[in-house]
């Protein structure tokens, strides 16, 4: 009997560690998957400008007159017209300065980001597309070999910890109900919730609103570490729906918490978290501060 219960022991010693090594391996694998996506030709390192248009006609080009003055890569110093038409982006370019989608530009009516697929304007290793806020439009420059690109120093984590891998449960919120998400231009967008997700982290019965973005639960979070180790203003994380896309047991992995695009570019428009997602416990996991 003393045999056999060693034999088990070693035997569930050796399934824990297998089961840890594992699980170390999906955290490498996604943090690998996390910094391609960064540094990618469409990633946020490559973002460089962001210009807000005003009502009427907008200039662009690279001379100093412009009212879109692309002062990175090989921009013509008039590349067109972007005109703003009472939430309609019509582009006028100056003729052969720039493409759309690969293709000869002509006058067309742009569309926003928000349509899911954003008309691009391509100038060499520049490109060009229309963001909309709210009720404010810009355009957002991407430069493949920006600054930030080329400079960049590596993503840095907190070591892996399964305590952070936490079980939830989503309670639905009956009737549906709309959040508060603020952002870094000041604005409030109310977004749906499909409900509350409660949890317990260091012994502490906790809860965080998430939305849905891409088909996943998407938490804006800040915890104690904000400012101290992670980025101040909080951090982002994706969870599985429950099967039924309703009640149900929800898995919170903060080892796979990361830091919003702001953390990486100025001419990012984040979200922010919202007061009940500001929680009072600190979340040593997921990826720390970036730079300085």
């Amino acid at each position: 009997m003393f045999f056999h219960a060693i034999v088990v022991f070693f035997v569930s010693l050796l399934a824990l560690q297998a089961n840890l090594t594992t699980y170390k391996s999906e955290i490498e694998r996604w943090r690998r998957q996390r910094e391609a996506s960064l540094t990618a030709d469409d990633g946020w390192l490559t973002v460089a400008g962001l210009f807000w248009l005003k009502e009427g006609k907008n200039t662009a080009g690279s001379d100093s007159s412009n009212d879109i003055a692309l002062t990175v890569g090989p921009a013509p110093p008039k590349l067109g017209v972007f005109e703003l038409r009472t939430a309609a982006i019509i582009f006028v370019p100056e003729p052969g300065a720039v493409t759309a989608d690969g293709k000869p530009a002509a006058p067309q009516n742009l569309k926003p980001d928000t349509s899911g697929a954003p008309d691009t304007l391509r100038i060499g290793r520049l490109s060009l597309f229309v963001i909309q806020r709210h009720n404010r439009y810009g355009i957002r420059l991407r430069d493949t070999v920006s600054e930030m690109r080329r400079h960049f120093a590596g993503l840095k984590y907190y070591p892996p910890k399964e305590e952070y891998r936490v079980k939830g449960n989503l309670v639905p919120y009956s009737p549906s109900k709309t959040i508060e998400v603020p952002d870094i231009l000041g604005q409030t967008e109310n977004q749906p919730s499909p409900g509350y997700v409660e949890f317990t982290l260091d012994g502490q019965v906790l809860r965080l609103d998430p939305v849905v973005e891409d088909g996943k639960l998407f938490f804006i979070f800040k915890d104690l570490t904000a400012g101290k180790g992670t980025y101040p203003s909080g951090r982002f994380l994706h969870a599985e729906i429950p099967a039924g896309g309703r009640a149900g047991e929800v898995t919170l992995d903060f080892n796979k918490a990361y830091n919003p695009p702001c953390a990486f570019t100025p001419y990012a428009t984040c979200p922010l978290p919202p007061r009940q997602n500001q929680l009072p416990v600190r979340i040593e996991a997921g990826e720390l501060r970036y730079g300085h």
